[in-house]
């Protein structure tokens, strides 16, 4: 089974989060509708600005784990390279 690291944010350069999932649509949804609690919730953070699929959910948790240690502007970098607007994939998942 795969799955996805992702990054989602509140708005253009605004607060990160950093996550995995094997359903990104159903996760997304989950933070844009401020279903669960926690951080996401509190700080408003419901665009999904990033997503990087792993064909075997274990190297997407690696991946989300090697991600958590680095600089915030090097996860600004990955956004600007693949969404450059900062736009809501989750348009594109649902679109």
């Amino acid at each position: 089974m795969g799955g996805y690291v992702y990054l989602m944010s509140n708005r253009k350069d605004g607060t990160l989060y950093l996550g995995v999932t094997n359903n990104i649509a159903r996760r997304a949804f989950e933070h844009r509708e401020g279903i669960l609690e926690g951080f996401t919730k509190r700080y408003g953070i419901a665009r999904l600005v990033w997503a990087e699929w792993h064909d075997d959910i274990r190297s997407a948790i690696q991946r989300e784990r090697t991600m958590k240690h680095w600089p915030r502007a090097w996860k600004v970098r990955l956004i600007h390279q693949m969404n450059p607007d900062w736009d809501d994939l989750y348009e594109v998942l649902n679109g």
